[in-house]
């Protein structure tokens, strides 16, 4: 009958998403979903590191942007120049976690190791109960949200050392760790794979849980940046996020969902 009206008529309304590589596969979940659940929403998604996103928004350019930390004042600034008004949604918490090789039989360091050895200080595995191997620094570079926090939490503001191999995603991170049995670098939780392997901070293993009860000491909020409170299409997306369903899929994904609000 005339009644019917095809999906295919319905107006669709794109989302545009980019930023954090740590938020991307909670994103990639939510928006398979969303999308199955309401065809006329379009959500493209694309990569960059958290200030490149929040950068992205400021400029008018993408309409969410995922970050992997608080957005700083200099870049309010910037948006409010342009008109735009930053407005903050959490929606997980993230736990980064350390990897090395899983040819390395290290299962564990301090944190206090860990900052020497990202200060280029201790330059052999076997310096910390490892094998007799030189250490290959692996780090994000320095427009990644990851970085940002792994310099506030484990570095207290030191240098990571220039001997660095920098990567532009965690992705990238796993990827040149799982080549290199001599490497460590670290990733967002759910990049945690078994072609790398996780290290225990201070005999603490990184789950979901040790990042909630915040014993996991390199836990932090994972951000969507929105231009002023979501309408819309933007909405329906930001609203899925936090919805029980939303919630299932963040932890599927392996981060926790936010404290409810």
């Amino acid at each position: 009958s005339a009644m019917t009206v095809s999906a295919s008529s319905m107006a669709k309304e794109n989302v545009t998403v980019s930023g954090s590589t740590t938020v991307l596969p909670v994103m990639q979940k939510i928006s398979e979903h969303l999308m199955q659940k309401d065809p006329s929403v379009v959500i493209e998604l694309s990569g960059g590191g958290s200030g490149s996103g929040i950068k992205a928004l400021n400029e008018k350019l993408k309409q969410i942007a995922r970050s992997s930390r608080k957005i700083k004042g200099k870049e309010v600034k910037a948006a409010e120049e342009k008109g735009v008004k930053p407005f903050e949604i959490p929606v997980a918490v993230d736990a980064i976690v350390p990897i090395v090789n899983p040819k390395n039989t290290l299962n564990g360091l301090s944190l206090d190791d860990l900052r020497k050895i990202y200060k280029g200080e201790i330059k052999n595995w076997k310096e910390v109960g490892g094998p007799d191997a030189p250490i290959v620094l692996v780090s994000r570079d320095s427009s990644s949200g990851t970085f940002e926090s792994w310099e506030s939490l484990v570095m207290k503001n030191q240098r990571v050392s220039p001997r660095a191999l920098l990567q532009n995603s965690n992705g990238t991170v796993v990827q040149t760790v799982s080549k290199n049995p001599n490497a460590i670098g670290y990733v967002g939780l759910g990049y945690v794979a078994p072609i790398i392997k996780a290290v225990e901070i201070n005999g603490i293993k990184a789950t979901p849980l040790t990042a909630k009860e915040g014993k996991w000491p390199l836990s932090r909020d994972l951000y969507l940046y929105t231009n002023r409170q979501p309408q819309g299409a933007v909405k329906k997306v930001t609203d899925f996020c936090l919805s029980e369903e939303g919630r299932g899929l963040i932890k599927e994904a392996g981060f926790v969902p936010p404290a409810k609000q």
